[in-house]
């Protein structure tokens, strides 16, 4: 297995801007967001991008790509037909090949010397197999992530086989239906925003469109229909991901990328100068 290709969603019309928002990166250069997503799939041994937008978003996310805007290709979702379809919008371009698939909303931290991305590829080869990034997520925080439940096949390695998806579960459900042995309870395993994928998740996102064409096509089915089908994995990845869209989310992956590179000291000093000058209550 070799990846070669990242599709990244970035068309949901809620959340357009978040990927052309600036940040500065952890070698203390200003980017959009967007660029930095890229910058770790071409860093994890992605060639070419493909990026989900609005229609009429094009040349905006391309000035946002920095120095990879040759090689990305923008396809519009015409109309906003729900997650799954803006992922199966990318099929002509994915073609047959396995692919990275990233959202645009979402970027992500690594706690070693590997990001994220390459973390995740590097099992998804060594396994070869579908695998997507997870993090063991509070329940009070379920019903914005996809979730997944089963159990531990990695040995000493956060590597688990699927058994189940649902997006945004309650606790109530996700207690029935999601629960992984050895997780600290009240703890349950949420998507990342980074998954390895075959083109065979095209074929069930497809089936699912047909059997229902006037329904929002979300993704989380099309994951569970896979996890039935063959070995599907989840890999909690050493790192952290922060959903730019969530309330703080900017500010907490800014400090996060801050904390992370060169200007560490410099922030931190900052933070407790910020803290220091509160008034006394």
């Amino acid at each position: 297995m070799k990846i070669r290709k990242a599709l990244v969603t970035a068309a949901n019309p809620r959340q357009r801007t978040l990927p052309l928002q600036t940040l500065v990166d952890p070698h203390g250069e200003t980017k959009a967001a967007l660029q930095i997503i890229l910058e770790e799939a071409a860093g994890a041994g992605v060639d070419e991008f493909c990026v989900i937008v609005c229609p009429g978003d094009e040349s905006a996310y391309a000035e946002a790509c920095g120095t990879l805007r040759e090689r990305v290709r923008f396809i519009p979702q015409s109309t906003p037909r729900g997650y799954g379809h803006a992922v199966l919008c990318g099929r002509e371009f994915i073609g047959d090949e396995p692919f990275l698939h990233l959202v645009g909303d979402h970027l992500h931290v690594s706690h070693n010397d590997k990001s994220c991305a390459r973390q995740l590829i590097d099992i998804a080869v060594a396994e070869n197999a579908s695998v997507s990034a997870v993090q063991p997520t509070r329940e009070s925080q379920l019903t914005s992530y996809g979730a997944v439940g089963g159990r531990l096949v990695g040995g000493e390695q956060p590597l688990y086989q699927i058994e189940s998806v649902l997006e945004k579960p309650t606790p109530s459900v996700a207690e029935q239906q999601l629960i992984v042995p050895g997780l600290r309870a009240g703890f349950y395993l949420c998507f990342f925003g980074l998954h390895v994928l075959g083109a065979e998740i095209f074929s069930l996102l497809e089936q699912q469109q047909a059997a229902a064409p006037d329904t929002p096509l979300s993704l989380s089915p099309a994951l569970h229909a896979l996890a039935s089908r063959q070995r599907y994995l989840a890999f909690s990845v050493a790192g952290r991901r922060y959903d730019i869209g969530a309330s703080y989310g900017l500010l907490f992956a800014q400090l996060a990328l801050s904390l992370s590179g060169r200007d560490r000291d410099h922030v931190l000093t900052q933070l407790v100068e910020l803290l220091a000058a509160r008034p006394k209550e």
